[in-house]
């Protein structure tokens, strides 16, 4: 997947199926996620590293590829996740549960890639809808948002800014409390409650566009 296993000759399908030595425990697949992460962590082990991957790699190809829409660019993206993961794994310190920071991680990561494209375009979706930064506050209730249609909530997204998106996904999708959001981005629960806000403002405007 990537140099790490490339430099141990191996790639992450192949390591799913090989089978990790006794001697590290407990079998790899009766461990909980956060014991797993210390084992790793622990032992350094790429081998090991594959069981997590196992675990979560369809679950960030599709929170990839929904930011990409490429099934190429979404592979891709999935392997360079779980490189930099295997990096970082040493950084997650236990104060969620670990598939949460996982997602936030996965998220932050499909946020710079897009903010990568989008130097190369000369206009952004957001020209055509406005900032809420620069225009009167109004309501939406998270009831509100939870009513429109799914298909065109969906084609909404894609018209505001990655960061929104992916705060939007990780609150509404991955259910992700406002505490815990605080927590990994580290500010105010206060902070988090008005990004979301104007994210849902932004997102309504953009569901509204399209009519």
């Amino acid at each position: 997947m990537g140099y790490l296993l490339q430099k141990a000759g191996l790639t992450l399908k192949q390591t799913t199926n090989l089978r990790i030595p006794l001697e590290i425990g407990r079998k790899p697949r009766t461990l909980s996620d956060e014991e797993l992460v210390h084992k790793i962590v622990q032992v350094n082990d790429p081998l090991l590293f594959g069981h997590l991957y196992d675990r979560y790699a369809q679950r960030i190809y599709n929170k990839c590829y929904g930011f990409s829409k490429s099934k190429d660019e979404a592979e891709d993206l999935t392997q360079d996740v779980f490189l930099k993961l295997y990096l970082k794994l040493d950084t997650f310190k236990g104060k969620s549960k670990f598939s949460t920071w996982l997602y936030a991680f996965t998220y932050n990561f499909c946020v710079n890639y897009v903010r990568r494209k989008n130097l190369k375009k000369m206009d952004h979706p957001l020209d055509n809808i406005g900032d809420p930064d620069f225009m009167p506050l109004f309501e939406v209730s998270e009831e509100q948002l939870m009513q429109v249609k799914a298909t065109r909530l969906k084609k909404a997204l894609e018209l505001i800014t990655a960061e929104d998106k992916s705060l939007l996904l990780l609150k509404y999708q991955d259910d992700v409390s406002v505490k815990e959001l605080g927590i990994l981005l580290g500010v105010t629960e206060g902070a988090i409650k008005m990004r979301l806000k104007r994210a849902r403002q932004k997102v309504i405007r953009a569901y509204h566009k399209l009519t």
